[in-house]
C-alpha cells in the first residue's frame, strides 16, 4: 500500500469511529419519567478506601494512573458506541446523558441492550470492532492472519474493502497518552515488581504484545497498589468473541484479607484433580505461583464500568500465562460489600423464605465470588482435548456464556470440596442459600450479558433437579442435598462441553435452559415492585478520594 492509499484509508477508518449503528429499525418511546426509573436501578457507591496505608509516592501515583485509565475509557467509548461527545451533545435531558454515560451509548445493557434513546435500531452484535453490516462470509474471506487477533479491529477502506486494523495504531493517540502516564507512574513505584510491571505494561499498549507484562504482573507479590489496564475482556464483541475491549482498575491491595486466602492458591493442583469429570479433561495443570488477594477499588473506566459493575477479577485471560505462571484472582470487597447491601440483601427479603433468610450472608457472597474466580482457571484451561483448537476458538460466539457457567459452578464444587477437605469452614447452607439469591440478582443483568445467560441456566437447571422449591407465596427453599447433586452433574457438563470444543452441545444447552418462565418471571416482578436496584453506579476520582 503506498503512501496515499494509507492516509486516504486511516481517513475512512477515523471518520467510521463516528458512529457504529444499524440503521433504525425501531425507536424507544421512553418517556422522562421511565428514564428517571431506569436511572434508579442503580444505587450510587462513593468509591473510597483508606488511603492511610499508602506511602507517600503511592498517594502521588493514584492521580497518575486514574489519568492513565480516562485514556481507556475514552478507547472504549469508541469501541462500544463511537464518538462520545456526538452522542452526548444530541441529548437535550440530564437522564438521557447519565443513562448514556452508564451504557457507553444508547443501548441498556441490563435490558438486553435494547434502545433506551428514540432513533435507533439494535446494538451491532459486534459493536464497533467490525463493520456493522459485515457478513460473517465477508470475514471468513479476509485473508490476514491477525483478523482473529484480540487486538485488531476489522474496518473498510475508501473502496469498502475489509482491512485489519492493530489497536496500537487505531487507538494511537489514547494508547501513547497512557503508556507515558504510566512511565511516570512508574518513577513513583518503591515496590520492584510493580515497576517492572508499570514498565512492560506501559510498553504494551505500544507494541499490542501483553504477554511480558503479563507474566511481570503475576510475578509481583508485594506490592499494596495494582493497576489493570489494556484491552482484556471480549464480552463486548457478541459476533465472535474475538475482540478484547479496553478498561482499567485502580487498586488498594487489602493485605489482612488478603492473608487469609494465600493457602488456597495452593490446593489448586489437587482441587483441578478433584473435579468431577474423567482424567483426560484435567491434564492441564494451573500453574504453581496463582495467587488471590482482596483490594478495594478507587477506579473503574471502560469495559468494566459499563452496565453491571465487576466484583472479582480473574486474569490474565492470555491461556500460556495460565499453565506458566497460573492466574491471579482479585476480590474487590467494596464494591462486593455495595452489592451485598444495596442490592442482594433486599432480594433476599422478598424471595427467600424466612426460614432460610438467615443463611444470606456476605461471608457466603464473598466466599463464592472468590472461587468463582478460582474456577476460571481450572478444568480444561487452553486446549481441547480432541485437536479442535482452543477452547475460545472452539466455542466462538458461546465461549464467554459457557466460561461463565464453568467458573461459578465450579466455584459452588470448590467450596463443598474444601469444605469436606477441613480447609474451608463453610455451612453450605449459606453458600447454596445465598448463590440461589444471587442468581436473581444476576439474571436482571439481562439475557444479553454473558452472566445473565449463565445464570438462567443455573435457575432452570437446578429446578430440574428439584435442587430448590418454591411456595405458594411464590418463595423459595434449597435442598441442599439436591443442590449438591446438581452442582456435580453440572459441572461435569460444563467442563465435557469445554474439553470437547462442543460448539453444538454449548448452543444446546443455552437454548434449553437460558430461559424465563412464568415462576421466574413471578420472581423478578416481585422485586421489581420493591424498586430494589439493579446494579450500582459509581461516585468516583480524586475529588472523592481526597486527592
Amino acid at each position: 500500500m503506498n503512501r496515499i492509499t494509507l492516509i486516504v484509508a486511516f481517513a475512512g477508518m477515523i471518520m467510521l469511529f463516528g458512529a457504529c449503528k444499524n440503521q433504525p429499525t425501531q425507536s424507544s418511546n421512553e418517556t422522562t419519567d421511565s428514564l428517571m426509573t431506569k436511572l434508579n436501578d442503580f444505587s450510587v457507591f462513593r468509591l473510597t478506601t483508606n488511603l492511610d496505608v499508602l506511602t507517600e509516592k503511592e498517594k502521588q501515583m493514584i492521580p497518575i494512573l486514574i489519568e492513565a485509565a480516562k485514556n481507556m475509557d475514552d478507547i472504549f467509548w469508541m469501541e462500544s458506541w463511537g464518538d462520545q461527545n456526538a452522542l452526548l451533545d444530541s441529548l437535550t435531558t440530564d437522564s438521557e446523558k447519565k443513562l448514556a454515560m452508564i451504557n457507553y451509548g444508547p443501548w441498556e445493557r441490563l435490558n438486553n441492550n435494547q434502545p433506551f434513546l428514540p432513533g435507533y435500531g439494535p446494538k451491532p452484535k459486534g459493536a464497533c470492532f467490525y463493520p456493522a453490516d459485515m457478513t460473517k462470509e465477508e470475514f471468513e474471506n479476509i485473508a490476514d492472519p491477525d483478523k482473529t487477533s484480540l487486538y485488531t479491529l476489522i474496518k473498510k477502506d475508501h473502496e469498502g474493502k475489509l482491512m485489519v486494523i492493530p489497536y496500537r495504531k487505531a487507538f494511537k493517540e489514547h494508547v501513547s497518552k497512557a503508556s507515558d502516564l504510566i512511565m511516570q507512574a512508574s518513577l513513583l513505584a518503591e515496590d520492584a515488581g510493580l515497576k517492572k510491571y508499570l514498565e512492560l505494561r506501559a510498553e504494551a499498549l505500544l507494541s499490542d504484545d501483553y504477554y511480558p507484562s503479563d507474566i511481570a504482573w503475576m510475578e509481583m507479590k508485594t506490592n499494596t497498589i495494582d493497576f489493570i489496564v489494556g484491552p482484556i475482556e471480549t464480552y463486548e464483541d457478541q459476533l465472535f468473541g474475538y475482540k478484547a475491549a479496553h478498561e482499567a482498575f485502580v487498586l488498594v491491595k487489602d493485605k489482612e484479607w488478603t492473608s487469609r486466602l494465600e493457602r488456597y492458591a495452593k490446593l489448586l493442583p489437587k482441587l483441578q484433580q478433584s473435579l468431577p469429570a474423567d482424567a483426560k479433561y484435567k491434564k492441564e495443570m494451573p500453574g504453581s505461583e496463582s495467587d488471590l488477594g482482596v483490594y478495594d477499588a478507587v477506579y473503574y473506566a471502560g469495559d468494566c464500568n459499563a452496565g453491571s459493575k465487576t466484583i472479582a477479577i480473574n486474569l490474565p485471560n492470555d491461556e500460556r500465562v495460565h499453565i506458566a505462571k497460573g492466574s491471579r484472582r482479585l476480590q474487590l470487597k467494596n464494591a462486593m460489600q455495595a452489592k451485598f447491601d444495596k442490592i442482594l440483601t433486599p432480594i433476599a427479603q422478598q424471595l427467600i423464605e424466612e426460614d432460610q433468610l438467615r443463611h444470606v450472608t456476605f461471608e457466603a457472597f464473598f466466599s463464592h465470588t472468590m472461587f468463582h474466580e478460582v474456577g476460571h482457571g481450572l478444568g480444561t484451561i487452553k486446549n481441547t482435548i480432541n485437536g479442535k483448537g482452543t477452547v475460545r476458538e472452539s466455542l466462538k460466539d458461546r465461549y464467554t456464556t459457557i466460561e461463565e457457567c464453568k467458573a461459578d459452578i465450579l466455584g459452588l464444587f470448590l467450596v463443598g470440596q474444601l469444605n469436606d477437605m477441613g480447609e474451608l469452614n463453610a455451612d453450605l447452607a449459606h453458600e447454596y442459600t445465598t448463590f440461589l439469591a444471587s442468581i436473581f440478582r444476576s439474571i436482571r443483568f439481562g439475557a444479553s450479558s454473558a452472566h445473565g445467560k449463565a445464570n438462567l441456566i443455573f435457575f432452570n437447571y437446578f429446578r430440574e433437579k428439584e435442587a430448590f422449591s418454591v411456595s405458594d407465596s411464590g418463595k423459595f427453599t434449597v435442598d441442599i442435598n439436591a443442590m449438591r447433586d446438581a452442582i456435580t452433574s453440572l459441572s461435569n457438563l460444563i467442563i465435557t462441553i469445554q474439553g470437547d470444543g462442543d460448539y453444538e452441545k454449548a448452543g444446546e444447552l443455552i437454548s434449553t435452559y437460558a430461559v424465563t418462565d412464568k415462576t421466574l418471571q413471578a420472581a423478578l416482578v416481585k422485586v421489581e415492585e420493591k424498586d430494589i436496584p439493579v446494579d450500582i453506579v459509581f461516585e468516583q476520582g480524586t475529588a472523592v478520594l481526597g486527592i
